[in-house]
């Protein structure tokens, strides 16, 4: 199963071990059950620390594995075979079972050490999902680190009577003691956040007693990275605040067209460039949601949504994105319930069913093309009278047998039986006449939203809602520059956010060289008077 070069890595991986690991497993008769017998098998023979244990647990999935170690009360397990983006989950949780230190914060650590309550997690995650890993490996750790925390990760495509009964439409999908905990890309910070009720007090209380900035950039994505390195680079105090360190790449599945980088995946370009900021002295703070932006004194004011506030003389927006929603009936009540937004990630749950993708634009073509390789049939909607994507995605489209393309055609309802999707209605822009779709999945591939809703009335925006900046990436406001896809700036790119963003923090420097320059030069004649 494993290839010889894989095996090699691993092992010189498991040399890092320094206690035993026991993997119990579930097995029966099944194909499934064989291929992870195989796995294991090559598992324990990459390392004498690792021993293998079979068995039918009537309390456990089948096929499934747990990962322990004699003398350590460690509950967690992988029910399906970890493989393709969880592969690395499989290796850390090897790694952290077997007592090697994780490179998490320090404070993070004792924060689920210090966890009070029991918790039970599952997470239903899909092999082909970039946003499961992240779930995974944080549950994974605090299972390890926490005898009170016990995690069962589930591919949902390996259950699905078990995925249909509790109605999984997304993933990854957490569930806590048997509840619905969160949806969706959460790291290890955001989950301990959310169990910890005291930590946004905590949070807010160290954030108020910061110290002004030079230059405070508030977004986290390509455009706030470089930013921030091109700032701290210049030796001026450096902040960051970000919602989500990342942003919308840690949601793209190929990354194709970095120059110099023939291919990279979303989440390993953002691992990459959060070390390289942490590489200078920037104070990054994570998880926080600015909420205003005020200026006075000559200071611009950033308040939080945990009610702290932070001071700098500049401050750069990079707020970036979103995925920009179709805003008609039902498509709230139903999202995560058969509507979707990632089809590289829910796609697997909707095998064999029918599923419509809309947005005739590179995004959605390319959906399509993917989806029609799992489901029975895809219907494209698209709101022009022409598809928009390159002529290459195109006639690959319409060389597939399971997609209808539909054009001039505007979503006006998402329809369901109270639960989950079971169609759409659409109205004909020529004829004006209505139609009704049945099928089970929607995937929203209408382009991006800009998030800058906490801005209005405080810098000029576009009718679009983007940020009017100029070729400097000064805003209408003095001190306060913007970068990447929350601006006016065409061409929604990675690299075109990097660069903006670079611009951005040169901007800001020279801005703070000349601001201070007249002061510096009015203590200069002041003390010459005194002289003579």
């Amino acid at each position: 199963m494993l290839d010889e070069t894989l095996k090699t890595q691993l092992k010189a991986y498991l040399e890092k071990v320094v206690r035993p690991i026991e993997i119990v497993a579930s097995l029966d008769d099944s194909a499934k059950s064989r291929e992870m017998e195989e796995l294991l098998g090559e598992l324990v023979l990459l390392s004498d620390k690792i021993s293998l244990v079979q068995g039918r647990d009537a309390d456990a999935h089948t096929p499934s594995f747990a990962l322990t170690s004699p003398g350590q009360d460690i509950s967690l397990r992988f029910a399906g075979l970890p493989m393709g983006h969880e592969f690395t989950s499989l290796v850390l949780a090897l790694l952290q079972v077997g007592g090697h230190p994780s490179k998490t914060a320090q404070d993070v650590i004792e924060q689920i050490r210090e966890l009070d309550g029991d918790y039970r997690f599952e997470t239903y995650f899909s092999l082909s999902c970039q946003n499961c890993p992240d779930v995974v490996q944080a549950l994974n750790l605090m299972a390890v680190l926490n005898p009170r925390v016990q995690h069962v990760a589930i591919d949902g495509a390996l259950f699905p009577e078990e995925v249909e009964a509790r109605q999984v439409m997304s993933v990854p999908t957490i569930y806590l003691n048997g509840e619905v905990f969160g949806q969706g890309r959460m790291g290890v910070e955001e989950i301990v956040a959310k169990l910890d009720t005291g930590a946004a007090q905590r949070d807010a209380k160290k954030l108020a007693g910061k110290a002004p900035y030079e230059v405070l950039i508030v977004g986290g994505g390509p455009a706030g990275a470089s930013a921030a390195i091109y700032a701290a680079r210049k030796g001026i105090r450096t902040g960051v605040v970000a919602e989500r360190f990342g942003g919308q790449v840690l949601d793209t599945m190929a990354i194709e067209n970095f120059i110099s980088v023939s291919e990279t995946e979303g989440p390993r370009l953002v691992a990459q460039l959060e070390q390289h900021v942490r590489q200078y002295e920037v104070d990054v703070m994570n998880l926080q949601r600015a909420e205003k932006l005020s200026a006075a004194d000559g200071m611009i004011q950033i308040e939080l949504a945990n009610g702290a506030s932070l001071k700098s003389r500049t401050v750069i927006l990079s707020t970036g994105a979103r995925w920009r929603q179709m805003n008609v009936p039902g498509e709230d009540q139903y999202r995560n319930k058969g509507v979707a937004y990632c089809p590289h990630c829910d796609g697997p749950l909707f095998k064999g069913k029918r599923v419509a993708v809309i947005g005739g634009g590179n995004s959605g073509v390319e959906a399509a093309i993917d989806l029609a390789g799992i489901v029975s049939h895809v219907t494209l909607i698209e709101f022009d009278h022409q598809l928009r994507a390159d002529a290459v995605l195109q006639r690959k489209l319409h060389s597939l047998a399971n997609v209808t393309v539909i054009t001039s055609a505007m979503t006006t309802e998402v329809t369901g039986d109270g639960n989950k999707v079971n169609g759409l209605v659409y109205e004909d822009r020529g004829s004006n006449d209505r139609h009704t779709l049945a099928l089970e999945g929607i995937f929203v591939q209408i382009g991006l939203l800009p998030n800058t809703e906490w801005l209005k009335g405080t810098v000029a925006l576009s009718p679009r809602g983007e940020i009017i900046v100029d070729e400097r990436g000064q805003t209408s406001l003095p001190g306060v520059f913007a970068a990447g896809d929350v601006t006016t700036v065409p061409y929604k790119q990675i690299i075109i956010a990097m660069g903006e963003g670079s611009k951005a923090a040169l901007s800001a420097f020279d801005h703070l060289i000349r601001s201070s320059a007249p002061a510096a030069d009015a203590e200069l004649e002041e003390t010459e008077a005194e002289a003579a």
